[in-house]
């Protein structure tokens, strides 16, 4: 009985072979080629409030304020003006000089519960309710981030229960 050959790169059509050996390549680097999306999100904060616009431009429609200390996601920079989303998802052109390089999250949680140390058995540090600014101390580790409140408490809450990580 007769096997069938397996077709190799070099015999199958010619885009379908170059796909197949880019896929190999990439496979091979372990996926260290990957575009944009596997890059660091980065986050900033809001220094004092700041006014959002529809344009990269002073002139540009006002679109609405932030609070001082909210955190953005920074999505394109163009000319010294950043477009972020904010913590309810809205796009919007903002200064570069508005905006802190202090890292801040937002809770998103009804209610964020935390803790004393990165655990679910660690005793309560303090409560903090939805929209409330909290100081990010640590960067999040296994599910924890360390934070701080305006009036000094600190702990650590679950990553899943605030937004700005």
């Amino acid at each position: 009985m007769k096997r069938a050959r397996r077709p190799s790169p070099q015999t199958l059509p010619a885009p379908l072979g170059r796909a197949l050996l880019n896929l190999a390549a990439l496979a091979a680097l372990g996926g260290a080629a990957l575009p944009v999306a596997a890059q660091a999100i980065e986050y900033r904060s809001v220094g004092a409030a700041a006014l959002l616009r529809a344009q990269p431009a002073a002139e540009a429609e006002a679109l609405y304020r932030l609070r001082p200390g909210t955190p953005v996601e920074i999505v394109v920079r163009e000319d010294g003006w950043l477009r972020v989303r904010d913590p309810e998802g809205g796009l919007a052109w903002v200064e570069g000089s508005a905006l802190s390089a202090r890292r801040m999250v937002i809770v998103t949680a009804e209610r964020a519960l935390v803790r004393r140390a990165p655990a679910e058995s660690a005793a309560p540090a303090f409560e903090a309710t939805h929209h409330v600014v909290l100081e990010l101390l640590e960067p999040a580790s296994q599910g924890w981030a360390r934070v701080r409140h305006v009036e000094g408490f600190e702990g650590f809450v679950r990553a899943s229960e605030v937004w700005g990580l």
